[in-house]
């Protein structure tokens, strides 16, 4: 199914946004003064997936399903999981739209999975866009 980028106008600009971390997107930093484990730049990227998106999932949905979102959203894949505002993704000239995971072979079923795509054609996120998740 090939879904094109649009931004979903009932997520509203106060939902929570939430990008899983995976355990390799967990790095060391020998940089600064005390070295540590830290979330990769990558992570805040857009997926290597066929719709050229940063793969989220929406919180509203979940909460409108009486899921707990800390539960749904940790496993042994997932290390944790960082979030931000509908409107912060906006502000950063970025969409946000549904994309529910139903019967994929390579993944299990996600009905509260989104997408963050450009708001242009350019293939990539901008570093400021980076910086700015």
């Amino acid at each position: 199914m090939t879904l094109e980028p649009y931004d979903e106008e009932e997520v509203e600009a106060s939902d929570t946004i939430i990008r899983r971390v995976p355990e390799q997107q967990i790095v060391w930093d020998d940089n600064g003064d005390v070295p540590r484990r830290r979330i990769s730049t990558s992570l805040y990227a857009k997926s290597s997936g066929p719709l050229e998106g940063m793969s989220v999932d929406i919180e509203a949905l979940m909460v409108n399903d009486s899921i707990i979102p800390t539960e749904f959203l940790t496993m042994p894949v997932f290390r944790g999981a960082v979030s931000f505002l509908a409107s912060e993704v906006r502000s950063l000239d970025l969409i946000v739209g549904y994309h529910p995971i139903k019967d994929d072979p390579k993944q299990p079923d996600n009905p509260y999975h989104g997408e963050v795509w450009r708001n242009t054609e350019a293939k990539r996120f901008t570093s400021a866009q980076r910086n700015g998740l």
